[in-house]
């Protein structure tokens, strides 16, 4: 049994670009939009509009960590495939909603009129980076994604 499939580390499993246990514990990461998810212009009479095309949109997502050891990175290169089930959550309406991505097994759950899930993303490495701290025997990683 792998890591990705026992975790009791974190919430964050990146299948592809694997956590060793003690990297990844108190970790954080954003979701965003892509750059090219947002083409708003205006029209001839000033008003706003979304012009962009429905398939950008997508997620790019930071995440960061700070533990006693360093990711199993080796051989690992930007623009390699991962599959991320994340720590951030999405929601919808629960009534007459549905979820836009994939939800991590066993993430949702429904509070009030919302449901909140974690979803698993498909996404490219863009960039990462370690750093140790030889004192504090602390080392911290950052990784820059996107999604498909």
């Amino acid at each position: 049994m792998t890591l990705a499939e026992n975790n009791t580390y974190s919430l964050l499993v990146i299948s592809g670009a694997e956590l060793t246990p003690y990297a990844q514990r108190g970790v954080t990461q954003t979701l965003a939009h892509i750059e090219q998810a947002s083409q708003l212009k205006r029209n001839i009479n000033g008003g706003l509009e979304d012009i962009s095309f429905a398939g950008f949109r997508k997620y790019k997502s930071t995440i960061t960590g700070r533990d006693m050891r360093a990711p199993a990175w080796d051989g690992v290169w930007p623009g390699k495939t991962v599959t991320v089930d994340c720590v951030s959550e999405l929601s919808y309406k629960t009534e007459g909603g549905t979820p836009a991505r994939t939800i991590v097994p066993g993430s949702s759950y429904t509070e009030g009129d919302y449901t909140f899930y974690r979803p698993r993303l498909t996404m490219l490495i863009v960039d990462f980076q370690t750093s140790d701290d030889e004192y504090a025997e602390e080392s911290s990683f950052t990784i820059d994604l996107e999604e498909v």
